[in-house]
């Protein structure tokens, strides 16, 4: 479900980026396809220098339907952005591309922390953040970040994701699907 970035799947990914019910919730916005182009080009050298990790989610058939990313990597943290096209909303991609990525960032990558910033006026990805047991609302226990994230006004609220979190969260996931197999 989810694959190192590759130039190839520009094309595709662009097409979906544009559409009216995405393109505003993106980190990186462009104007063109070609601007798009340079961007991953941009994105894929910065992963090599170790300042972002960022992958292309694909459907079942290896299609690329959208980007997860990790942005403003540093000292074993860094901020999560993720995009999906308009015709893979609401049907799992996500939460899947989500749970692939975050074993990779915490288990081979020696990310701790994983940081959203999410635009208050964004309720369907604070719905999906809310979702994911996991998740800590951190306006509070993160409060200097937060303050800096809303430095000139109020847009952002912050949620994190730690690696305890979510080995915790994992361990429960799979005894309790132990127990299932156990019992059948």
């Amino acid at each position: 479900m989810i694959k190192k970035r590759e130039l190839n799947d520009c094309h595709t990914l662009y097409q979906l980026l544009i559409h009216p019910e995405v393109f505003p919730y993106v980190r990186n916005k462009v104007e063109s396809y070609e601007e798009y182009l340079f961007a991953t080009k941009k994105t894929i050298e910065q992963e090599e220098h170790g300042l972002v990790i960022s992958r292309t989610i694909t459907d079942e058939w290896g299609s690329p339907i959208g980007t997860i990313s990790l942005f403003d990597v540093e000292d074993g943290a860094g901020f999560l952005g993720t995009w999906l096209g308009k015709p893979y909303h609401g049907k799992g991609y996500n939460q899947i591309a989500k749970e692939q990525f975050f074993n990779e960032l915490f288990y081979q990558l020696n990310i701790n922390s994983i940081f959203m910033r999410i635009r208050k006026t964004n309720i369907r990805s604070i719905k999906a953040a809310l979702k994911l047991p996991y998740v800590l609302c951190a306006n509070e226990t993160r409060q200097a970040l937060y303050n800096q994230l809303n430095e000139h006004e109020d847009i952002y609220d912050l949620f994190e994701i730690n690696k305890d979190m979510y080995t915790l969260h994992m361990l429960r996931t799979s005894d309790s699907e132990e127990e299932h197999r156990l019992e059948a």
